[in-house]
């Protein structure tokens, strides 16, 4: 817990004490934590997104199921997403 000051150009006013510390959710991992994970990919754990395309989801749920401290299975299944969305999108470019 850390105490904030107030700068008014009245001088340094102490501010209420807030409560700066990182709550761990239901799995232990905070909410600031994103560690193993980039911003909206998915993490050991959770469930790799569905867009309806069942190539896709299978690429995606790999890689979702690759284990976090294999970060060369990482690379590989991500490439392989990678790979799967490049060959859907020049399916759609005629």
């Amino acid at each position: 817990m850390s105490e904030h000051t107030s700068h008014t150009g009245d001088g340094d006013v102490p501010a209420e004490k807030v409560d700066d510390t990182v709550d761990p959710g239901p799995d232990g991992a905070s909410d600031g934590d994103s560690a193993g994970t980039e911003a909206g990919a998915p993490g050991q754990g959770s469930p790799a997104p569905e867009t309806g395309d069942l190539v896709i989801d299978a690429a995606l749920r790999d890689l979702a199921e690759a284990p976090e401290d294999d970060l060369d299975a990482q690379v590989e299944r991500g490439e392989q997403v990678q790979r799967t969305l490049q060959g859907r999108l020049s399916d759609l470019g005629g």
